[in-house]
């Protein structure tokens, strides 16, 4: 009877170990510096999802402790704290990386470039992740896509812009290759974290800003200081955000621990997408209610964006070597891809 009792309790030892998700798991206390506040919709609350998450489908092994801008390091020099470990994680997103690399704009959001389905594609079954990867190892970094949102808008301003030349000698807040694309027709443009730009719209150091989708921009109060809202945000289709790891770090977790990080980070980027997709038309009418004039740029002014594109486009290809490997391999899939997209959906 003792040695059936032992055997029974060595079983359900046993039992009880291989039910239990955890059990083979590294064990993880990181941080997670975002670059985006953990209030501000989507940008910072998928982060905060994306933590929640992870903790809760590891068993609470995983604990990805989400850190507001400027907690660790400033929003903007998490780059350099992930590739230097000064901090495990970052919250981002590649596009606030073309300082370092103007090849990562490219895995984050594309003037004129695709919708979601079709950038989703790429990165997963195009190559893109494997050159997301071999651009960031040159950093010490490992990138995950973890979510992505809506279109963007293309702007607010103060006054109303009736063409291209009504464009020039504004000081605008702008993202990633857009920017370049904005210097083109005479724009002075700057990067400022999302936290920075109300304050500088409104003491005028800015005359314009782009950010992000209605739901976004109407947190953060725009509608207060600029009435005219421009449509659709050419520059950013869709865009892409990310986990960002110590490549080191990364390296050394075990096959099971990087699977539910790539996991989880799969389950973000659907809930990031529809949830971007449900709160647009509510945050479109109370900004309409704020006397907020919602406008669509005309086609000569697209016309003139999308030429100034393609400059910047031969400029980047011209000066970095990993834009061009990028490019191509995007441009590739796209024009396979238009075979199925020209005739797989209505056109209404």
């Amino acid at each position: 009877m003792k040695s059936f009792l032992s055997a029974v309790a060595v079983t359900a030892s046993l039992a009880v170990g291989a039910a239990s998700p955890a059990v083979a798991l590294d064990k993880l206390d990181w941080d997670m510096q975002s670059t985006y506040p953990g209030s501000l919709t989507q940008l910072g609350t998928l982060g905060k999802v994306l933590s929640e998450r992870l903790n809760a489908v590891s068993g609470g092994e995983i604990n990805l402790k989400f850190q507001e801008p400027g907690a660790i390091v400033p929003a903007l020099e998490a780059f350099d704290a992930v590739a230097s470990g000064a901090v495990q994680a970052a919250w981002s997103t590649p596009g606030y990386w073309t300082g370092k690399d103007s090849s990562l704009a490219l895995f984050a959001a594309v003037p004129f470039g695709p919708s979601t389905p079709e950038y989703v594609s790429w990165l997963k079954f195009g190559g893109g992740q494997e050159l997301l990867d071999e651009i960031y190892a040159a950093y010490g970094i490992k990138s995950l896509i973890c979510a992505v949102i809506a279109p963007e808008a293309a702007g607010w301003f103060r006054k109303e812009i009736k063409s291209v030349d009504d464009l020039k000698g504004l000081k605008m807040r702008f993202f990633g290759l857009g920017a370049k694309v904005m210097q083109k027709l005479g724009v002075s443009t700057q990067l400022l974290a999302g936290g920075d730009i109300f304050p500088a719209l409104e003491l005028g150091t800015i005359d314009a800003t782009e950010f992000s989708m209605p739901a976004i921009d109407l947190k953060l109060g725009f509608y207060q200081v600029a009435k005219y809202y421009y449509f659709p945000g050419w520059h950013q289709q869709s865009t892409m955000f990310e986990l960002m790891l110590n490549k080191a770090e990364w390296d050394g977790l075990d096959d099971q621990t990087r699977s539910i990080f790539e996991t989880v980070c799969d389950a973000n980027i659907v809930y990031g997408m529809a949830e971007g997709e449900a709160i647009q038309a509510s945050a479109l009418a109370e900004l309409k209610s704020n006397g907020v004039n919602i406008m669509e740029w005309d086609d000569a002014t697209l016309e003139a964006l999308e030429a100034a594109w393609l400059e910047v486009v031969e400029e980047e290809k011209a000066a970095n070597p990993n834009f061009v490997k990028a490019w191509d391999s995007l441009t590739k899939f796209r024009e396979e891809y238009k075979i199925w997209s020209d005739i797989g959906y209505l056109k209404r």
